[in-house]
């Protein structure tokens, strides 16, 4: 069992909403790992930063990716920096990732900068660079696709994913439907 789809990008990227859109068009379920290590933990992220700090936080995420890659066979949504790990992109290697590539003025449109974001606490435009110039070789290593979510809505961008994910579909067409034209 391996995931229909993992996106992954950075904080405002639109993970979560164009997640649940793809699966719900894909006719599957929708995972997120930061709502999996919320849950496991019984606190925000912000909290498990602030209480245990971050390398605890990292080793949760990567307990919680490990177990969504085995476990769900849907659409999975990572956390902005699951990727970091060495193993996490070794288990993402042959998958179907879909980074979602988001600018920085889209990004402060949709989420803003000033949410409880843990490393976004201090100068938070400013970091957010800092983030993506590290992360964005790492986003792009792991993708067998980039989708561009800048001026889309996330309709726009989980259509771009089928896209991407399914070469050859016809624009608007129904997932499950071309599936079922190809199994006939």
């Amino acid at each position: 069992m391996t995931p229909r789809a993992v996106l992954v990008g950075p904080p405002g990227a639109g993970k979560s909403t164009v997640g649940a859109l793809l699966a719900e068009r894909l006719g599957v379920g929708y995972r997120d790992t930061d709502a999996d290590i919320v849950e496991v933990a019984g606190k925000p992220i912000a909290e498990i930063f602030i209480d245990e700090g971050e390398p605890h936080f990292r080793e949760l995420e990567r307990q919680a990716v490990r177990a969504a890659v085995a476990e769900h066979a849907g659409v999975l949504s990572l956390g902005g920096g699951a990727i970091m790990d060495d193993s996490t992109r070794a288990l993402l290697r042959g998958l179907p990732v879909v980074f979602l590539d988001v600018a920085l003025a889209d990004a402060v449109k949709r989420v803003g900068l000033d949410a409880p974001r843990p490393l976004l606490a201090v100068n938070p435009r400013q970091r957010w660079r800092e983030l993506m110039a590290a992360r964005r070789p790492l986003y792009t290593e792991v993708a067998s696709a980039v989708v561009s979510t800048g001026g889309r809505t996330p309709e726009d961008v989980a259509e771009a994913v089928l896209d991407a994910l399914e070469p050859g579909r016809a624009a608007g067409e129904d997932p499950r439907a071309a599936r079922r034209k190809e199994e006939a």
